[in-house]
């Protein structure tokens, strides 16, 4: 692809609206993630005791673990939505962009 090509995408109102989409919906699932982290963590500072408690009488597991197991499968689930989002909404929106500087040659 010629310079020209990525200078008219980049100058292109299209071009900037996906870039906006696709970093305010990065930049919302990166805070959720921090907060959700972060509050864990402050909740670890703050309450120890609560986390250590075990899931039922009985149980080896404690609810921290379920805690941190539920933090992990979190992060997992926020990744295949941004990964879904960006093949059903971000890809094609960008090949449709390509195809039209392609299609000016």
């Amino acid at each position: 692809m010629h310079q020209v090509h990525i200078d008219s995408i980049k100058a292109s109102a299209a071009y900037r609206r996906l870039i906006t989409s696709r970093r305010r919906f990065s930049f919302t699932l990166t805070a959720l993630m921090v907060v959700i982290f972060y509050g864990f963590i402050l909740f670890v500072a703050v309450a120890p005791h609560m986390l250590a408690h075990p899931l039922y009488a009985g149980a080896t597991t404690s609810v921290g673990v379920v805690a941190g197991v539920g933090i992990i499968l979190t992060s997992i689930g926020l990744t295949g939505w941004y990964v879904l989002h960006a093949n059903r909404t971000l890809d094609p929106s960008m090949s449709a962009l390509l195809a039209s500087v392609r299609k000016g040659d």
